[in-house]
C-alpha cells in the first residue's frame, strides 16, 4: 500500500503526533485526538507527516521508511515503536540526537515465553512427526523426549529472556544466561555469564534460546562456527532478531546434521521467500514472526502509546525509555 491514509479529524491545537501504519490503524487513538493533530500516514507520506511533529508513533513497526523520511531540522521530540526491537531506528541521526525513544516492553513477554515453551515440547515430543503421520494416515509408534532436566542457554536476559527463563525453570528445565553482565544468583537465571563465554557455554546446552537485541555485538553470533560448537542433539530456537542467525550458516548446519533442529520465528528478510530451503528441511520450524502475536496484543500495544503520549504530556517520566548506545532498556543498573 503506497497512498497516504487519509488523517482524521483532529484538533486545531496541540502537539502534532505522525502515525506511521501500513494497512491499518491503531485503535484507541481518539482518546488523544481531542488534545493532538493525529497525522495517519503510510510510508509514502512520512516525510510530509514528519514535518512539524512533535511525536512520532511507529505503529508499522517493520518498517524501515523512518531513517529515509527523517527531518534534517527539527525533528520529532519523542519516538514510540509498537514493538520491543528498535533496530530499525538506531540510524545515526536519532541515536545521536535529542529524540527520547521509547519501545513496547511488557507487552509480548509472557506470549512470547509460552510460544518457546510449546517449540521446546514440539520438538522433544515431535509433534511435527506426529502431524505429518497423521496426514499419512500411518500408525507411528515411537519413543518422545523428557524435557526434566534438559539443560537450556537462553541468549539475552531482558525481560522476553527472563520470561522464558521462569518459564522453562517452571517445567524443570535447567536455566542459565547469557547477557551483558555477569552474575550469580540471578532470581531467574540462576547463572548469568557474560557475552565473552557464551561460546564456551554453548557445548552445555540441549536447548539454546536466541532472545538478544540485534546491536553490532550480536549480529550474526550464530554462524558456522558458533554452531559448530554445540552439541549434535541440540536445538536453536531463535525469538530475538532475523539477522542474529546467518540463515546459510544454519541451512548448511541443518542439512549436515551438525545441530539437531531450529525452530525461527524471525529471519534476517522477512517474509521468509518461497524458495528458501529452510521450508522444506525436516529438522526446521518456520513461523511467521507471530510469537508474541495473542489475541488482543493490538490494543494493548495501542493503550502503552496512550499511557505513554499522557506521560509526555504531563512532564511525568516515560515508560520503555531505550537507551539508544545499547539498542534496548535497562532493565537493572549495569544489567542487560
Amino acid at each position: 500500500m503506497t497512498a497516504r491514509v487519509p488523517d482524521l479529524p483532529g484538533a486545531a491545537r496541540g502537539p502534532v503526533v505522525a502515525v506511521l501504519c501500513a494497512d491499518r490503524r491503531p485503535p484507541g487513538l481518539e482518546l488523544i485526538q481531542s488534545a493532538a493533530v493525529v497525522r495517519y500516514t503510510t510510508a509514502a507520506g512520512l516525510p510530509a507527516a514528519l514535518r512539524g511533529a512533535d511525536a512520532l508513533f511507529v505503529w508499522d513497526f517493520t518498517s524501515t521508511a523512518v531513517e529515509g523520511a527523517w527531518p534534517a531540522t527539527n525533528p520529532p521530540r519523542w519516538v514510540h515503536i509498537a514493538s520491543a526491537g528498535v533496530d530499525t531506528l538506531l540510524f545515526s541521526a536519532l541515536r545521536d540526537g535529542d529524540v527520547v525513544l521509547t519501545n513496547s516492553r511488557g507487552v509480548f513477554e509472557g506470549a512470547m515465553a509460552e510460544y518457546v515453551l510449546g517449540l521446546v515440547l514440539a520438538f522433544a515430543k515431535d509433534v511435527p512427526g506426529t502431524c505429518a503421520a497423521q496426514r499419512e494416515r500411518r500408525w507411528h509408534h515411537r519413543e518422545t523426549e523428557r524435557i526434566d532436566g534438559r539443560a537450556v542457554v537462553i541468549v539475552g536476559t531482558g525481560p522476553i529472556g527472563r520470561a522464558i527463563a521462569r518459564m522453562l525453570r517452571a517445567v524443570g528445565m535447567r536455566v542459565e544466561g547469557i547477557g551483558r553482565a555477569p552474575r550469580d544468583h540471578d532470581p531467574d537465571f540462576g547463572v548469568v555469564h557474560g557475552f565473552d563465554q557464551w561460546v564456551g557455554r554453548l557445548p552445555h546446552a540441549d536447548f539454546v534460546i536466541a532472545a538478544a537485541p540485534l546491536t553490532a555485538r550480536t549480529a550474526g553470533m550464530f554462524n558456522a562456527t558458533t554452531m559448530a560448537a554445540m552439541r549434535r542433539s541440540a536445538r536453536l530456537i531463535n525469538v530475538g532478531r532475523g539477522a542474529l542467525v546467518v540463515t546459510e550458516d544454519l541451512v548448511a548446519a541443518l542439512r549436515d546434521g551438525v545441530i539437531a533442529g531450529a525452530a525461527l520465528d524471525v529471519v534476517d528478510t522477512e517474509p521468509l521467500a518461497a524458495s528458501s530451503p529452510l521450508w522444506s528441511l525436516p529438522t526446521a520450524l518456520i513461523s511467521p514472526h507471530m510469537a508474541g502475536d495473542f489475541v488482543g496484543y493490538l490494543p494493548t500495544l495501542a493503550d502503552l502509546f496512550v499511557d505513554n503520549y499522557r506521560r509526555w504530556r504531563s512532564g511525568s517520566p516515560l515508560r520503555n525509555v531505550v537507551d539508544k548506545r545499547l539498542g534496548y532498556v535497562l532493565t537493572r543498573p549495569g544489567g542487560g
